[in-house]
């Protein structure tokens, strides 16, 4: 499940008065402790849909997950935030961003159902190298030579986890790809509306798209599971409560960026690699390769090199 599709995720975009350079380090510490807690929460979603998509269709799973998110968001932000809550600016792209993600949400659960939880997770992190590469020529951003050294060694850890001879799914490696390269225009756009927009709205109105998506699909997969045997009371409360995580890790996510600056929260993102790799061995009794370890620590490692490069970079310029 795309539970985040960037330093992201799959995530809230934090509003534009966020943190800035100058923070104390009390403020610093409190918002890494949050992104740990967020990617924590997300790569624990990420096991969680593994487990229900072994068992139910990935549409299923989805819709209860963004139902569920779309619930409880409802009932504790409406009261607060009234029709800010679903008040855009530029509504066609914010639903092709909530799309996006969707689309992304379904190729990773088809990816999940063929594949180890760490090696995917892995995959879909190329997203932000592609998000790295198109800030140039899309939104006008300077890239640079460490910039595109990153994205090479990115590719070259994804090389190494999908060799021949790895064993992976090649249908899977397939939907695994396909949901980076939509993680790519989520995050794209998610970039772009960040000045326009909230993040209340932005939540809503992709958990909104998501329901109705995949609950479009429900008349075709629900039969399926309701012919079969009644699911075990620890997997409805999974169902019941993935979308409850989802929003619980959007909030840990967008807190930490309001105590602290996105140049230094986003190496903290990569310890999603670390969670996943846990909970798969945890959950699945997997332990990758020695050559797909490698392959994903150096994924994190030149993710975590460029944020902390521009992190330091900006710390530098003058006042």
């Amino acid at each position: 499940m795309t539970s985040q599709t960037s330093p992201s995720a799959s995530a809230a975009v934090p509003d534009a008065a966020t943190a800035g350079s100058a923070t104390p380090a009390s403020s610093a510490l409190r918002g890494i402790v949050l992104m740990l807690s967020a990617v924590f929460v997300f790569a624990g979603m990420d096991a969680t849909g593994k487990h229900l998509f072994a068992l139910y269709p990935v549409p299923v799973v989805a819709a209860a997950r963004y139902l569920g998110n779309l619930l409880v968001l409802t009932a504790l932000m409406a009261p607060r935030h009234g029709w800010a809550l679903v008040k855009t600016q530029r509504t066609g792209l914010v639903w092709v961003r909530a799309l996006s993600l969707a689309a992304a949400t379904l190729l990773m659960g088809w990816a999940l159902q063929r594949m180890p939880l760490p090696e995917t997770v892995a995959i879909i992190f190329l997203a932000p190298f592609g998000v790295l590469l198109l800030a140039g020529p899309v939104l006008g951003e300077t890239v640079g030579v460490a910039g595109w050294l990153a994205a090479a060694a990115g590719f070259a850890g994804v090389l190494l986890i999908v060799r021949p001879g790895g064993g992976l799914d090649v249908l899977g490696v397939a939907f695994a790809f396909a949901a980076a390269a939509v993680s790519v225009a989520y995050n794209m756009l998610s970039r772009v509306l960040a000045r326009t927009e909230t993040t209340m709205a932005l939540l809503f109105h992709t958990a909104l798209a998501g329901t109705v998506v995949f609950g479009a699909m429900l008349p075709w997969t629900l039969p399926t599971v309701l012919s079969g045997p009644a699911p075990l009371p620890f997997d409805t409360l999974l169902l019941c409560g993935i979308g409850a995580a989802a929003l619980l890790g959007h909030a840990l996510f967008t807190s930490a960026f309001r105590a602290a600056p996105a140049s230094l929260l986003a190496p903290v993102n990569y310890m999603h690699l670390v969670w996943a790799g846990a909970f798969g061995w945890l959950a699945f009794g997997h332990v990758p390769e020695a050559l797909s370890l490698l392959g994903i620590a150096i994924i994190a490692a030149a993710g975590a090199g460029i944020a902390l490069k521009t992190h330091l970079g900006r710390g530098r310029r003058p006042a």
